[in-house]
């Protein structure tokens, strides 16, 4: 047990007034020291202030450490020295402990050093947090050759001390200020631990519940010896275990723990405790590595997580594991493979039998290539374990041939010994001249490549000058325009197998990927799936434009044959409430104004003596007369009703859904002007219009961009001279009114007023116009007014009630989904595909009113089934990232989760496509592309995209990946297969400055209020 007690070479020093007593005792363990610890002390003596004493506890010496530490004592009464046999840290610092007077401790070993600001700036830190119990601060390694490590911090432990002492020693031993009183009271350091004592403390002291306090500056400097214990991996592991035990259970050491820790730490799965000695026992592994090899411990390192999520984790395990073995500092690390290479490699290949999966391990040692070389200069080409780094002079490349083994290079273009781009990519077989020369023209501007060629001879400028008209782009990466469904089927294979005669040499890049395109071909063709897409349904023509001449802006609608469907239940019903509303007895003489193809005259002829149908449209009036021919008192006109003059003394007039489509209400007030004139005293007009939102904007409407709708049309006929309302029959959708023309002298009684639902089917070309319960902005209004540099771009993966708990996250409920895509309707947004907004980002042409691209993983059935019609309905569309090989089957990649969900099959892609859903790779198989080789990668690429682009009859160009899972292989590989559009990993909107072949996604999450919804998107428009 400690003691408070006073054992040093000068008593004097021990004052009983505590008013004279420093704030903080550094307690400096030293054995056999000689080397080091006049530095270690001399960073005392140049702290910012004096308030501190020393306790250099001289662990039975033999060397000239006695002498060092008598010197610091006699020439600075703020040094004192105490006498040990403990022959370890732990016994010393206890010793030294047991003579500290000052309310914070420090444990400065005598081979580290600290900051001259150290003490002064933790100690601010603990008076700005007068509960803390410890301040700690980021740390540096310092290399026997004097190089520095980046700094390392663990902000996880202000946020939760206990939880991360009991999976890890998160904190160097002298990167912290600690309680004085606390340490006593917990009996300072295990002495029974050779290593680990420093975490095991902490790990208690954390168990209080009290806080821990960050300074984020690295202010800590730890020098890596080859003397270390720490390079004791046996000893290091078996102490960890019984730290990482206690840390997972009661510890009888700690009286009064918090309530929370009295038991140990959450084990969240059941094996956190295992977990986390495997990941000690990771980076104890990779540091034998990093001094040329030793034992792996197989049994502990299983425990390590496979999911490609924790790939990057572990990499950073083992690149600092590596930095600590091969004493090398991150810069030093690639040009030192030789030394660890080996031994690295079979780690890895270990862990990928531990799991039992290859892509596994080869997704942690493309992470590791990756870092070694992030940190490399490349002065000399390092052939990593799958990566190749090299520099390439841009001014003389020539080809380079793929070593075995690799599959991916890492190159700095150079230019007169400066770096003008770093290339890194997935390559399959030998990179050519001409394939250096596409990768400098794509990644070196040509100003800095012309720039540079004046002092260079008139042969080689002369060539490069050339270079841009002779290289020309691979057809992959050309945008396909016009290509029907037989021609775009098989575009990216035909794409690839053109530019292969263009580069004959098989065993090129390019020649591997054609051969890999071919292959794909043969396989879609062999395929079972030959049925044609889906035509695309017939759409009308929006009813928003104007053009000075109107009959051919009728006749354009009418280009396509029934373009409102008129047969409809919807339209029908509307008819048929026509003809309710027609006046009692008979009707002699009536006029029909726009009767388009006269699917309403033919049934409105038999109610009346002569009829006289009429439309600006000839092909309309064409059509109408072919379908009323059997009906002998029909009259056809072609009729402007507002530039010509209408027949007179007329019994009845109607008019049905054309009004609106005047320019302004002037010109409306002149219509019924002219219609009173053409009736006969007492005679009807029937107007059946639609409500529009810029009536409106509070209730139902229809999202139409005209200057007004059916409360302003009946409002300005009642206003007129002469028309009296006399009985009117009102939906949510549509009202039709009965006006009648007075007779002199006589007076209007009150109209009749009806209310009536809507009992027929709305079809979809109509609902998707309708904002239900009005809107607060209007696409055209924002369209004309708001111009914006980023959009939202939402990712969601399924819609139902149903399925795994576990994966909740990924799921919204079809309410939940409604509401959603009913906001985004009333709030002006319009949904946009991939392609235009790469054309916006292409041509950095800022974003036009509120658009948002939304877009759907996987291909679940259940897109179908709840999904698309709520979007039709809301005149929205998705994009669907489809796994080829797994359509029409179950996502396996979820089974750990619980019973997989059902995907779509290819009738029902076809069928979607050819309404208006748009379709996209989520590559073949959903594994995580940093798990795939080079040659995998391009496979799923070129196969997936045949794959959906067979099914759609489209030109297919953008891909999700899969998990969000990217690396630096991917956009190269994708563009040279024929992608120009990719999701990666990143979060939030894409903007105009965003690489379209890696842009960001904002993720929905089924978890989530609509609020959360509302407040995330509106985030985007701010």
């Amino acid at each position: 047990m400690l003691q408070e007690s006073c054992s040093t070479s000068e008593p004097s020093a021990c004052k009983d007034d505590v008013a004279d007593n420093p704030s903080v005792s550094i307690v400096v363990p030293a054995r056999n020291a000689e080397l080091t610890l006049a530095q270690a002390l001399d960073c005392l003596i140049n702290q910012d202030i004096t308030d501190w004493e020393a306790i250099i506890v001289d662990d039975d010496s033999n060397d000239r450490t006695a002498a060092i530490i008598a010197s610091f004592v006699g020439r600075d009464a703020r040094f004192r020295t105490v006498n040990s046999s403990a022959h370890s840290a732990a016994g010393a610092r206890n010793q030294g402990i047991s003579s500290a007077r000052g309310r914070w401790l420090m444990f400065l070993d005598a081979d580290d050093w600290v900051d001259a600001s150290f003490l002064a700036k933790m100690l601010a830190a603990l008076k700005n947090a007068p509960d803390a119990v410890a301040a700690y601060c980021g740390s540096r390694r310092v290399m026997p050759d004097g190089a520095l490590t980046p700094s390392s911090i663990a902000p996880e432990v202000a946020i939760q001390p206990f939880e991360t002492f009991a999976r890890r020693c998160a904190i160097r031993t002298h990167a912290l200020l600690i309680d004085r009183a606390t340490i006593v009271e917990l009996g300072g350091f295990d002495v029974s631990l050779a290593t680990c004592e420093d975490w095991d403390l902490w790990q208690r002291v954390a168990r209080l519940g009290n806080r821990w306090v960050m300074v984020d500056e690295p202010l800590a400097f730890y020098r890596a010896s080859p003397n270390s214990l720490t390079r004791n991996s046996t000893q290091m592991i078996s102490d960890a275990e019984i730290v990482i035990t206690r840390g997972f259970s009661a510890d009888p050491r700690v009286k009064h723990p918090a309530s929370a820790h009295a038991k140990g730490a959450n084990p969240l799965d059941g094996r956190a405790a295992c977990e986390a000695l495997a990941w000690f026992a990771l980076w104890n592994a990779a540091s034998d590595c990093g001094s040329g090899g030793g034992s792996i411990p197989s049994r502990i390192l299983r425990a390590l997580p496979a999911r490609y999520e924790w790939a990057p984790e572990i990499a950073k395990v083992v690149f600092d594991g590596l930095m600590v073995g091969s004493l090398s500092t991150p810069q030093q690390l690639a040009a030192r493979w030789d030394r660890f290479g080996g031994p690295l490699t079979d780690l890895v290949i270990e862990l990928s039998n531990l799991w039992s999966d290859p892509a596994a391990g080869r997704r942690v040692q493309y992470h590791l290539d990756q870092m070694l070389l992030d940190f490399d200069d490349l002065a000399a080409p390092r052939r990593l374990a799958r990566t190749l780094g090299i520099r390439v002079d841009v001014r003389h490349p020539g080809s380079t041939e793929l070593p075995e083994g690799i599959d991916q290079f890492y190159v700095y273009l150079m230019m007169e010994g400066q770096i003008e781009a770093l290339v890194q990519f997935g390559v399959l077989g030998r990179v050519t001249r001409r394939h250096w020369i596409e990768l400098i023209l794509a990644f070196v501007p040509p100003e800095r490549l012309l720039g540079n060629l004046s002092g260079h001879s008139r042969m080689a400028s002369r060539f490069w000058k050339r270079v841009a008209r002779l290289a020309r782009r691979s057809p992959v990466d050309a945008p396909q325009k016009g290509a029907g469904a037989d021609k775009s089927n098989m575009s990216a294979a035909e794409a690839l197998l053109s530019m292969a005669r263009r580069r004959s040499d098989q065993d090129s890049h390019f020649g591997k990927l054609a051969g890999l395109a071919a292959e794909a071909q043969a396989l879609v063709r062999s395929s079972a799936e030959t049925k044609e897409p889906f035509a695309a349904p017939r759409r009308a023509r929006a009813a928003d434009g104007r053009d000075n001449d109107r009959t051919s802006f009728w006749n354009r609608h009418f280009a396509i044959e029934d373009p409102w469907n008129y047969g409809s239940p919807y339209e029908q019903e509307k008819y048929e409430r026509q003809l309710e509303i027609l006046p009692a007895g008979p009707i002699g003489r009536a006029l029909e104004l726009a009767c388009a193809e006269g699917h309403f005259t033919r049934q409105l002829a038999p109610r009346v003596g002569h009829l006289i149908a009429t439309d600006i449209s000839a092909i309309a009036i064409e059509r109408a007369r072919a379908r009323c021919r059997h009906q002998l008192n029909i009259e056809f006109r072609v009729l402007d009703f507002l530039a010509d003059a209408l027949p007179d003394g007329m019994d009845l007039i109607i008019c049905s859904e054309v009004l609106y489509f005047l320019d302004n209400l002037d010109e409306l007030r002149r219509v019924a002007s002219k219609i009173v004139e053409a009736l006969a005293p007492g005679g009807s007009f029937i107007s059946a219009h639609a409500f529009v939102l810029r009536d409106n904007m509070e209730r139902t409407g229809f999202d139409w961009d005209h200057k007004f709708g059916a409360q302003l049309i009946s409002e300005t006929l009642a206003a007129t001279e002469g028309l009296v309302l006399e009985r009117s029959i009102q939906t949510d959708l549509y009202r039709i009114d009965r006006f009648r023309r007075l007779s002199p002298a006589e007076f209007a009684a009150d109209p009749t007023l009806d209310h009536l639902p809507i009992r027929a089917a709305i079809e979809t070309d109509v609902a998707r116009n309708i904002v239900w319960g009005g809107a607060r902005a209007l696409r055209g209004e924002v369209a004309r007014s708001e111009r914006r540099q980023r959009i939202p771009v939402l990712m969601y993966h399924g819609v139902s009630d149903e399925g795994p708990a576990a994966l909740a996250r990924f799921r919204l409920a079809p309410a939940a989904f409604a509401s959603q895509m009913a906001w985004l309707r009333a709030n002006g947004f319009h949904a946009i595909m991939s392609e235009q907004l790469e054309w916006f980002i292409a041509n950095r042409h800022p974003f036009v009113g509120r658009p948002v691209l939304i877009t759907f993983d996987d291909g679940l059935q259940n897109f179908a089934d709840h999904a698309w019609p709520i979007l039709r309905a809301n005149d929205l569309t998705a994009e669907v990232f489809l796994v080829t090989d797994f359509v029409g089957e179950r996502a396996q990649w979820d089974a750990d989760s619980g019973p997989p969900a059902p995907l779509m099959d290819a009738e029902t892609v076809r069928r979607l496509a050819g309404e208006g859903a748009f379709f996209g790779s989520h590559l073949a198989t959903h594994r995580a592309i940093d798990g795939l080789s080079s040659s995998e990668l391009a496979a799923e690429l070129l196969r997936s995209r045949m794959f959906v682009e067979r099914w759609t009859g489209r030109p297919t160009t953008a891909f999700a990946a899969p998990f969000s899972v990217t690396d630096r292989r991917l956009g190269r590989l994708a563009k040279e297969c024929g992608y120009r559009i990719g999701f990666g990993g990143r979060h939030g909107p894409a903007d105009l400055d965003c690489d379209p072949i890696d842009l960001p996604r904002i993720e929905v999450r089924g978890d989530r209020s609509l609020d959360d919804f509302v407040a995330m998107v509106e985030a985007v428009l701010e």
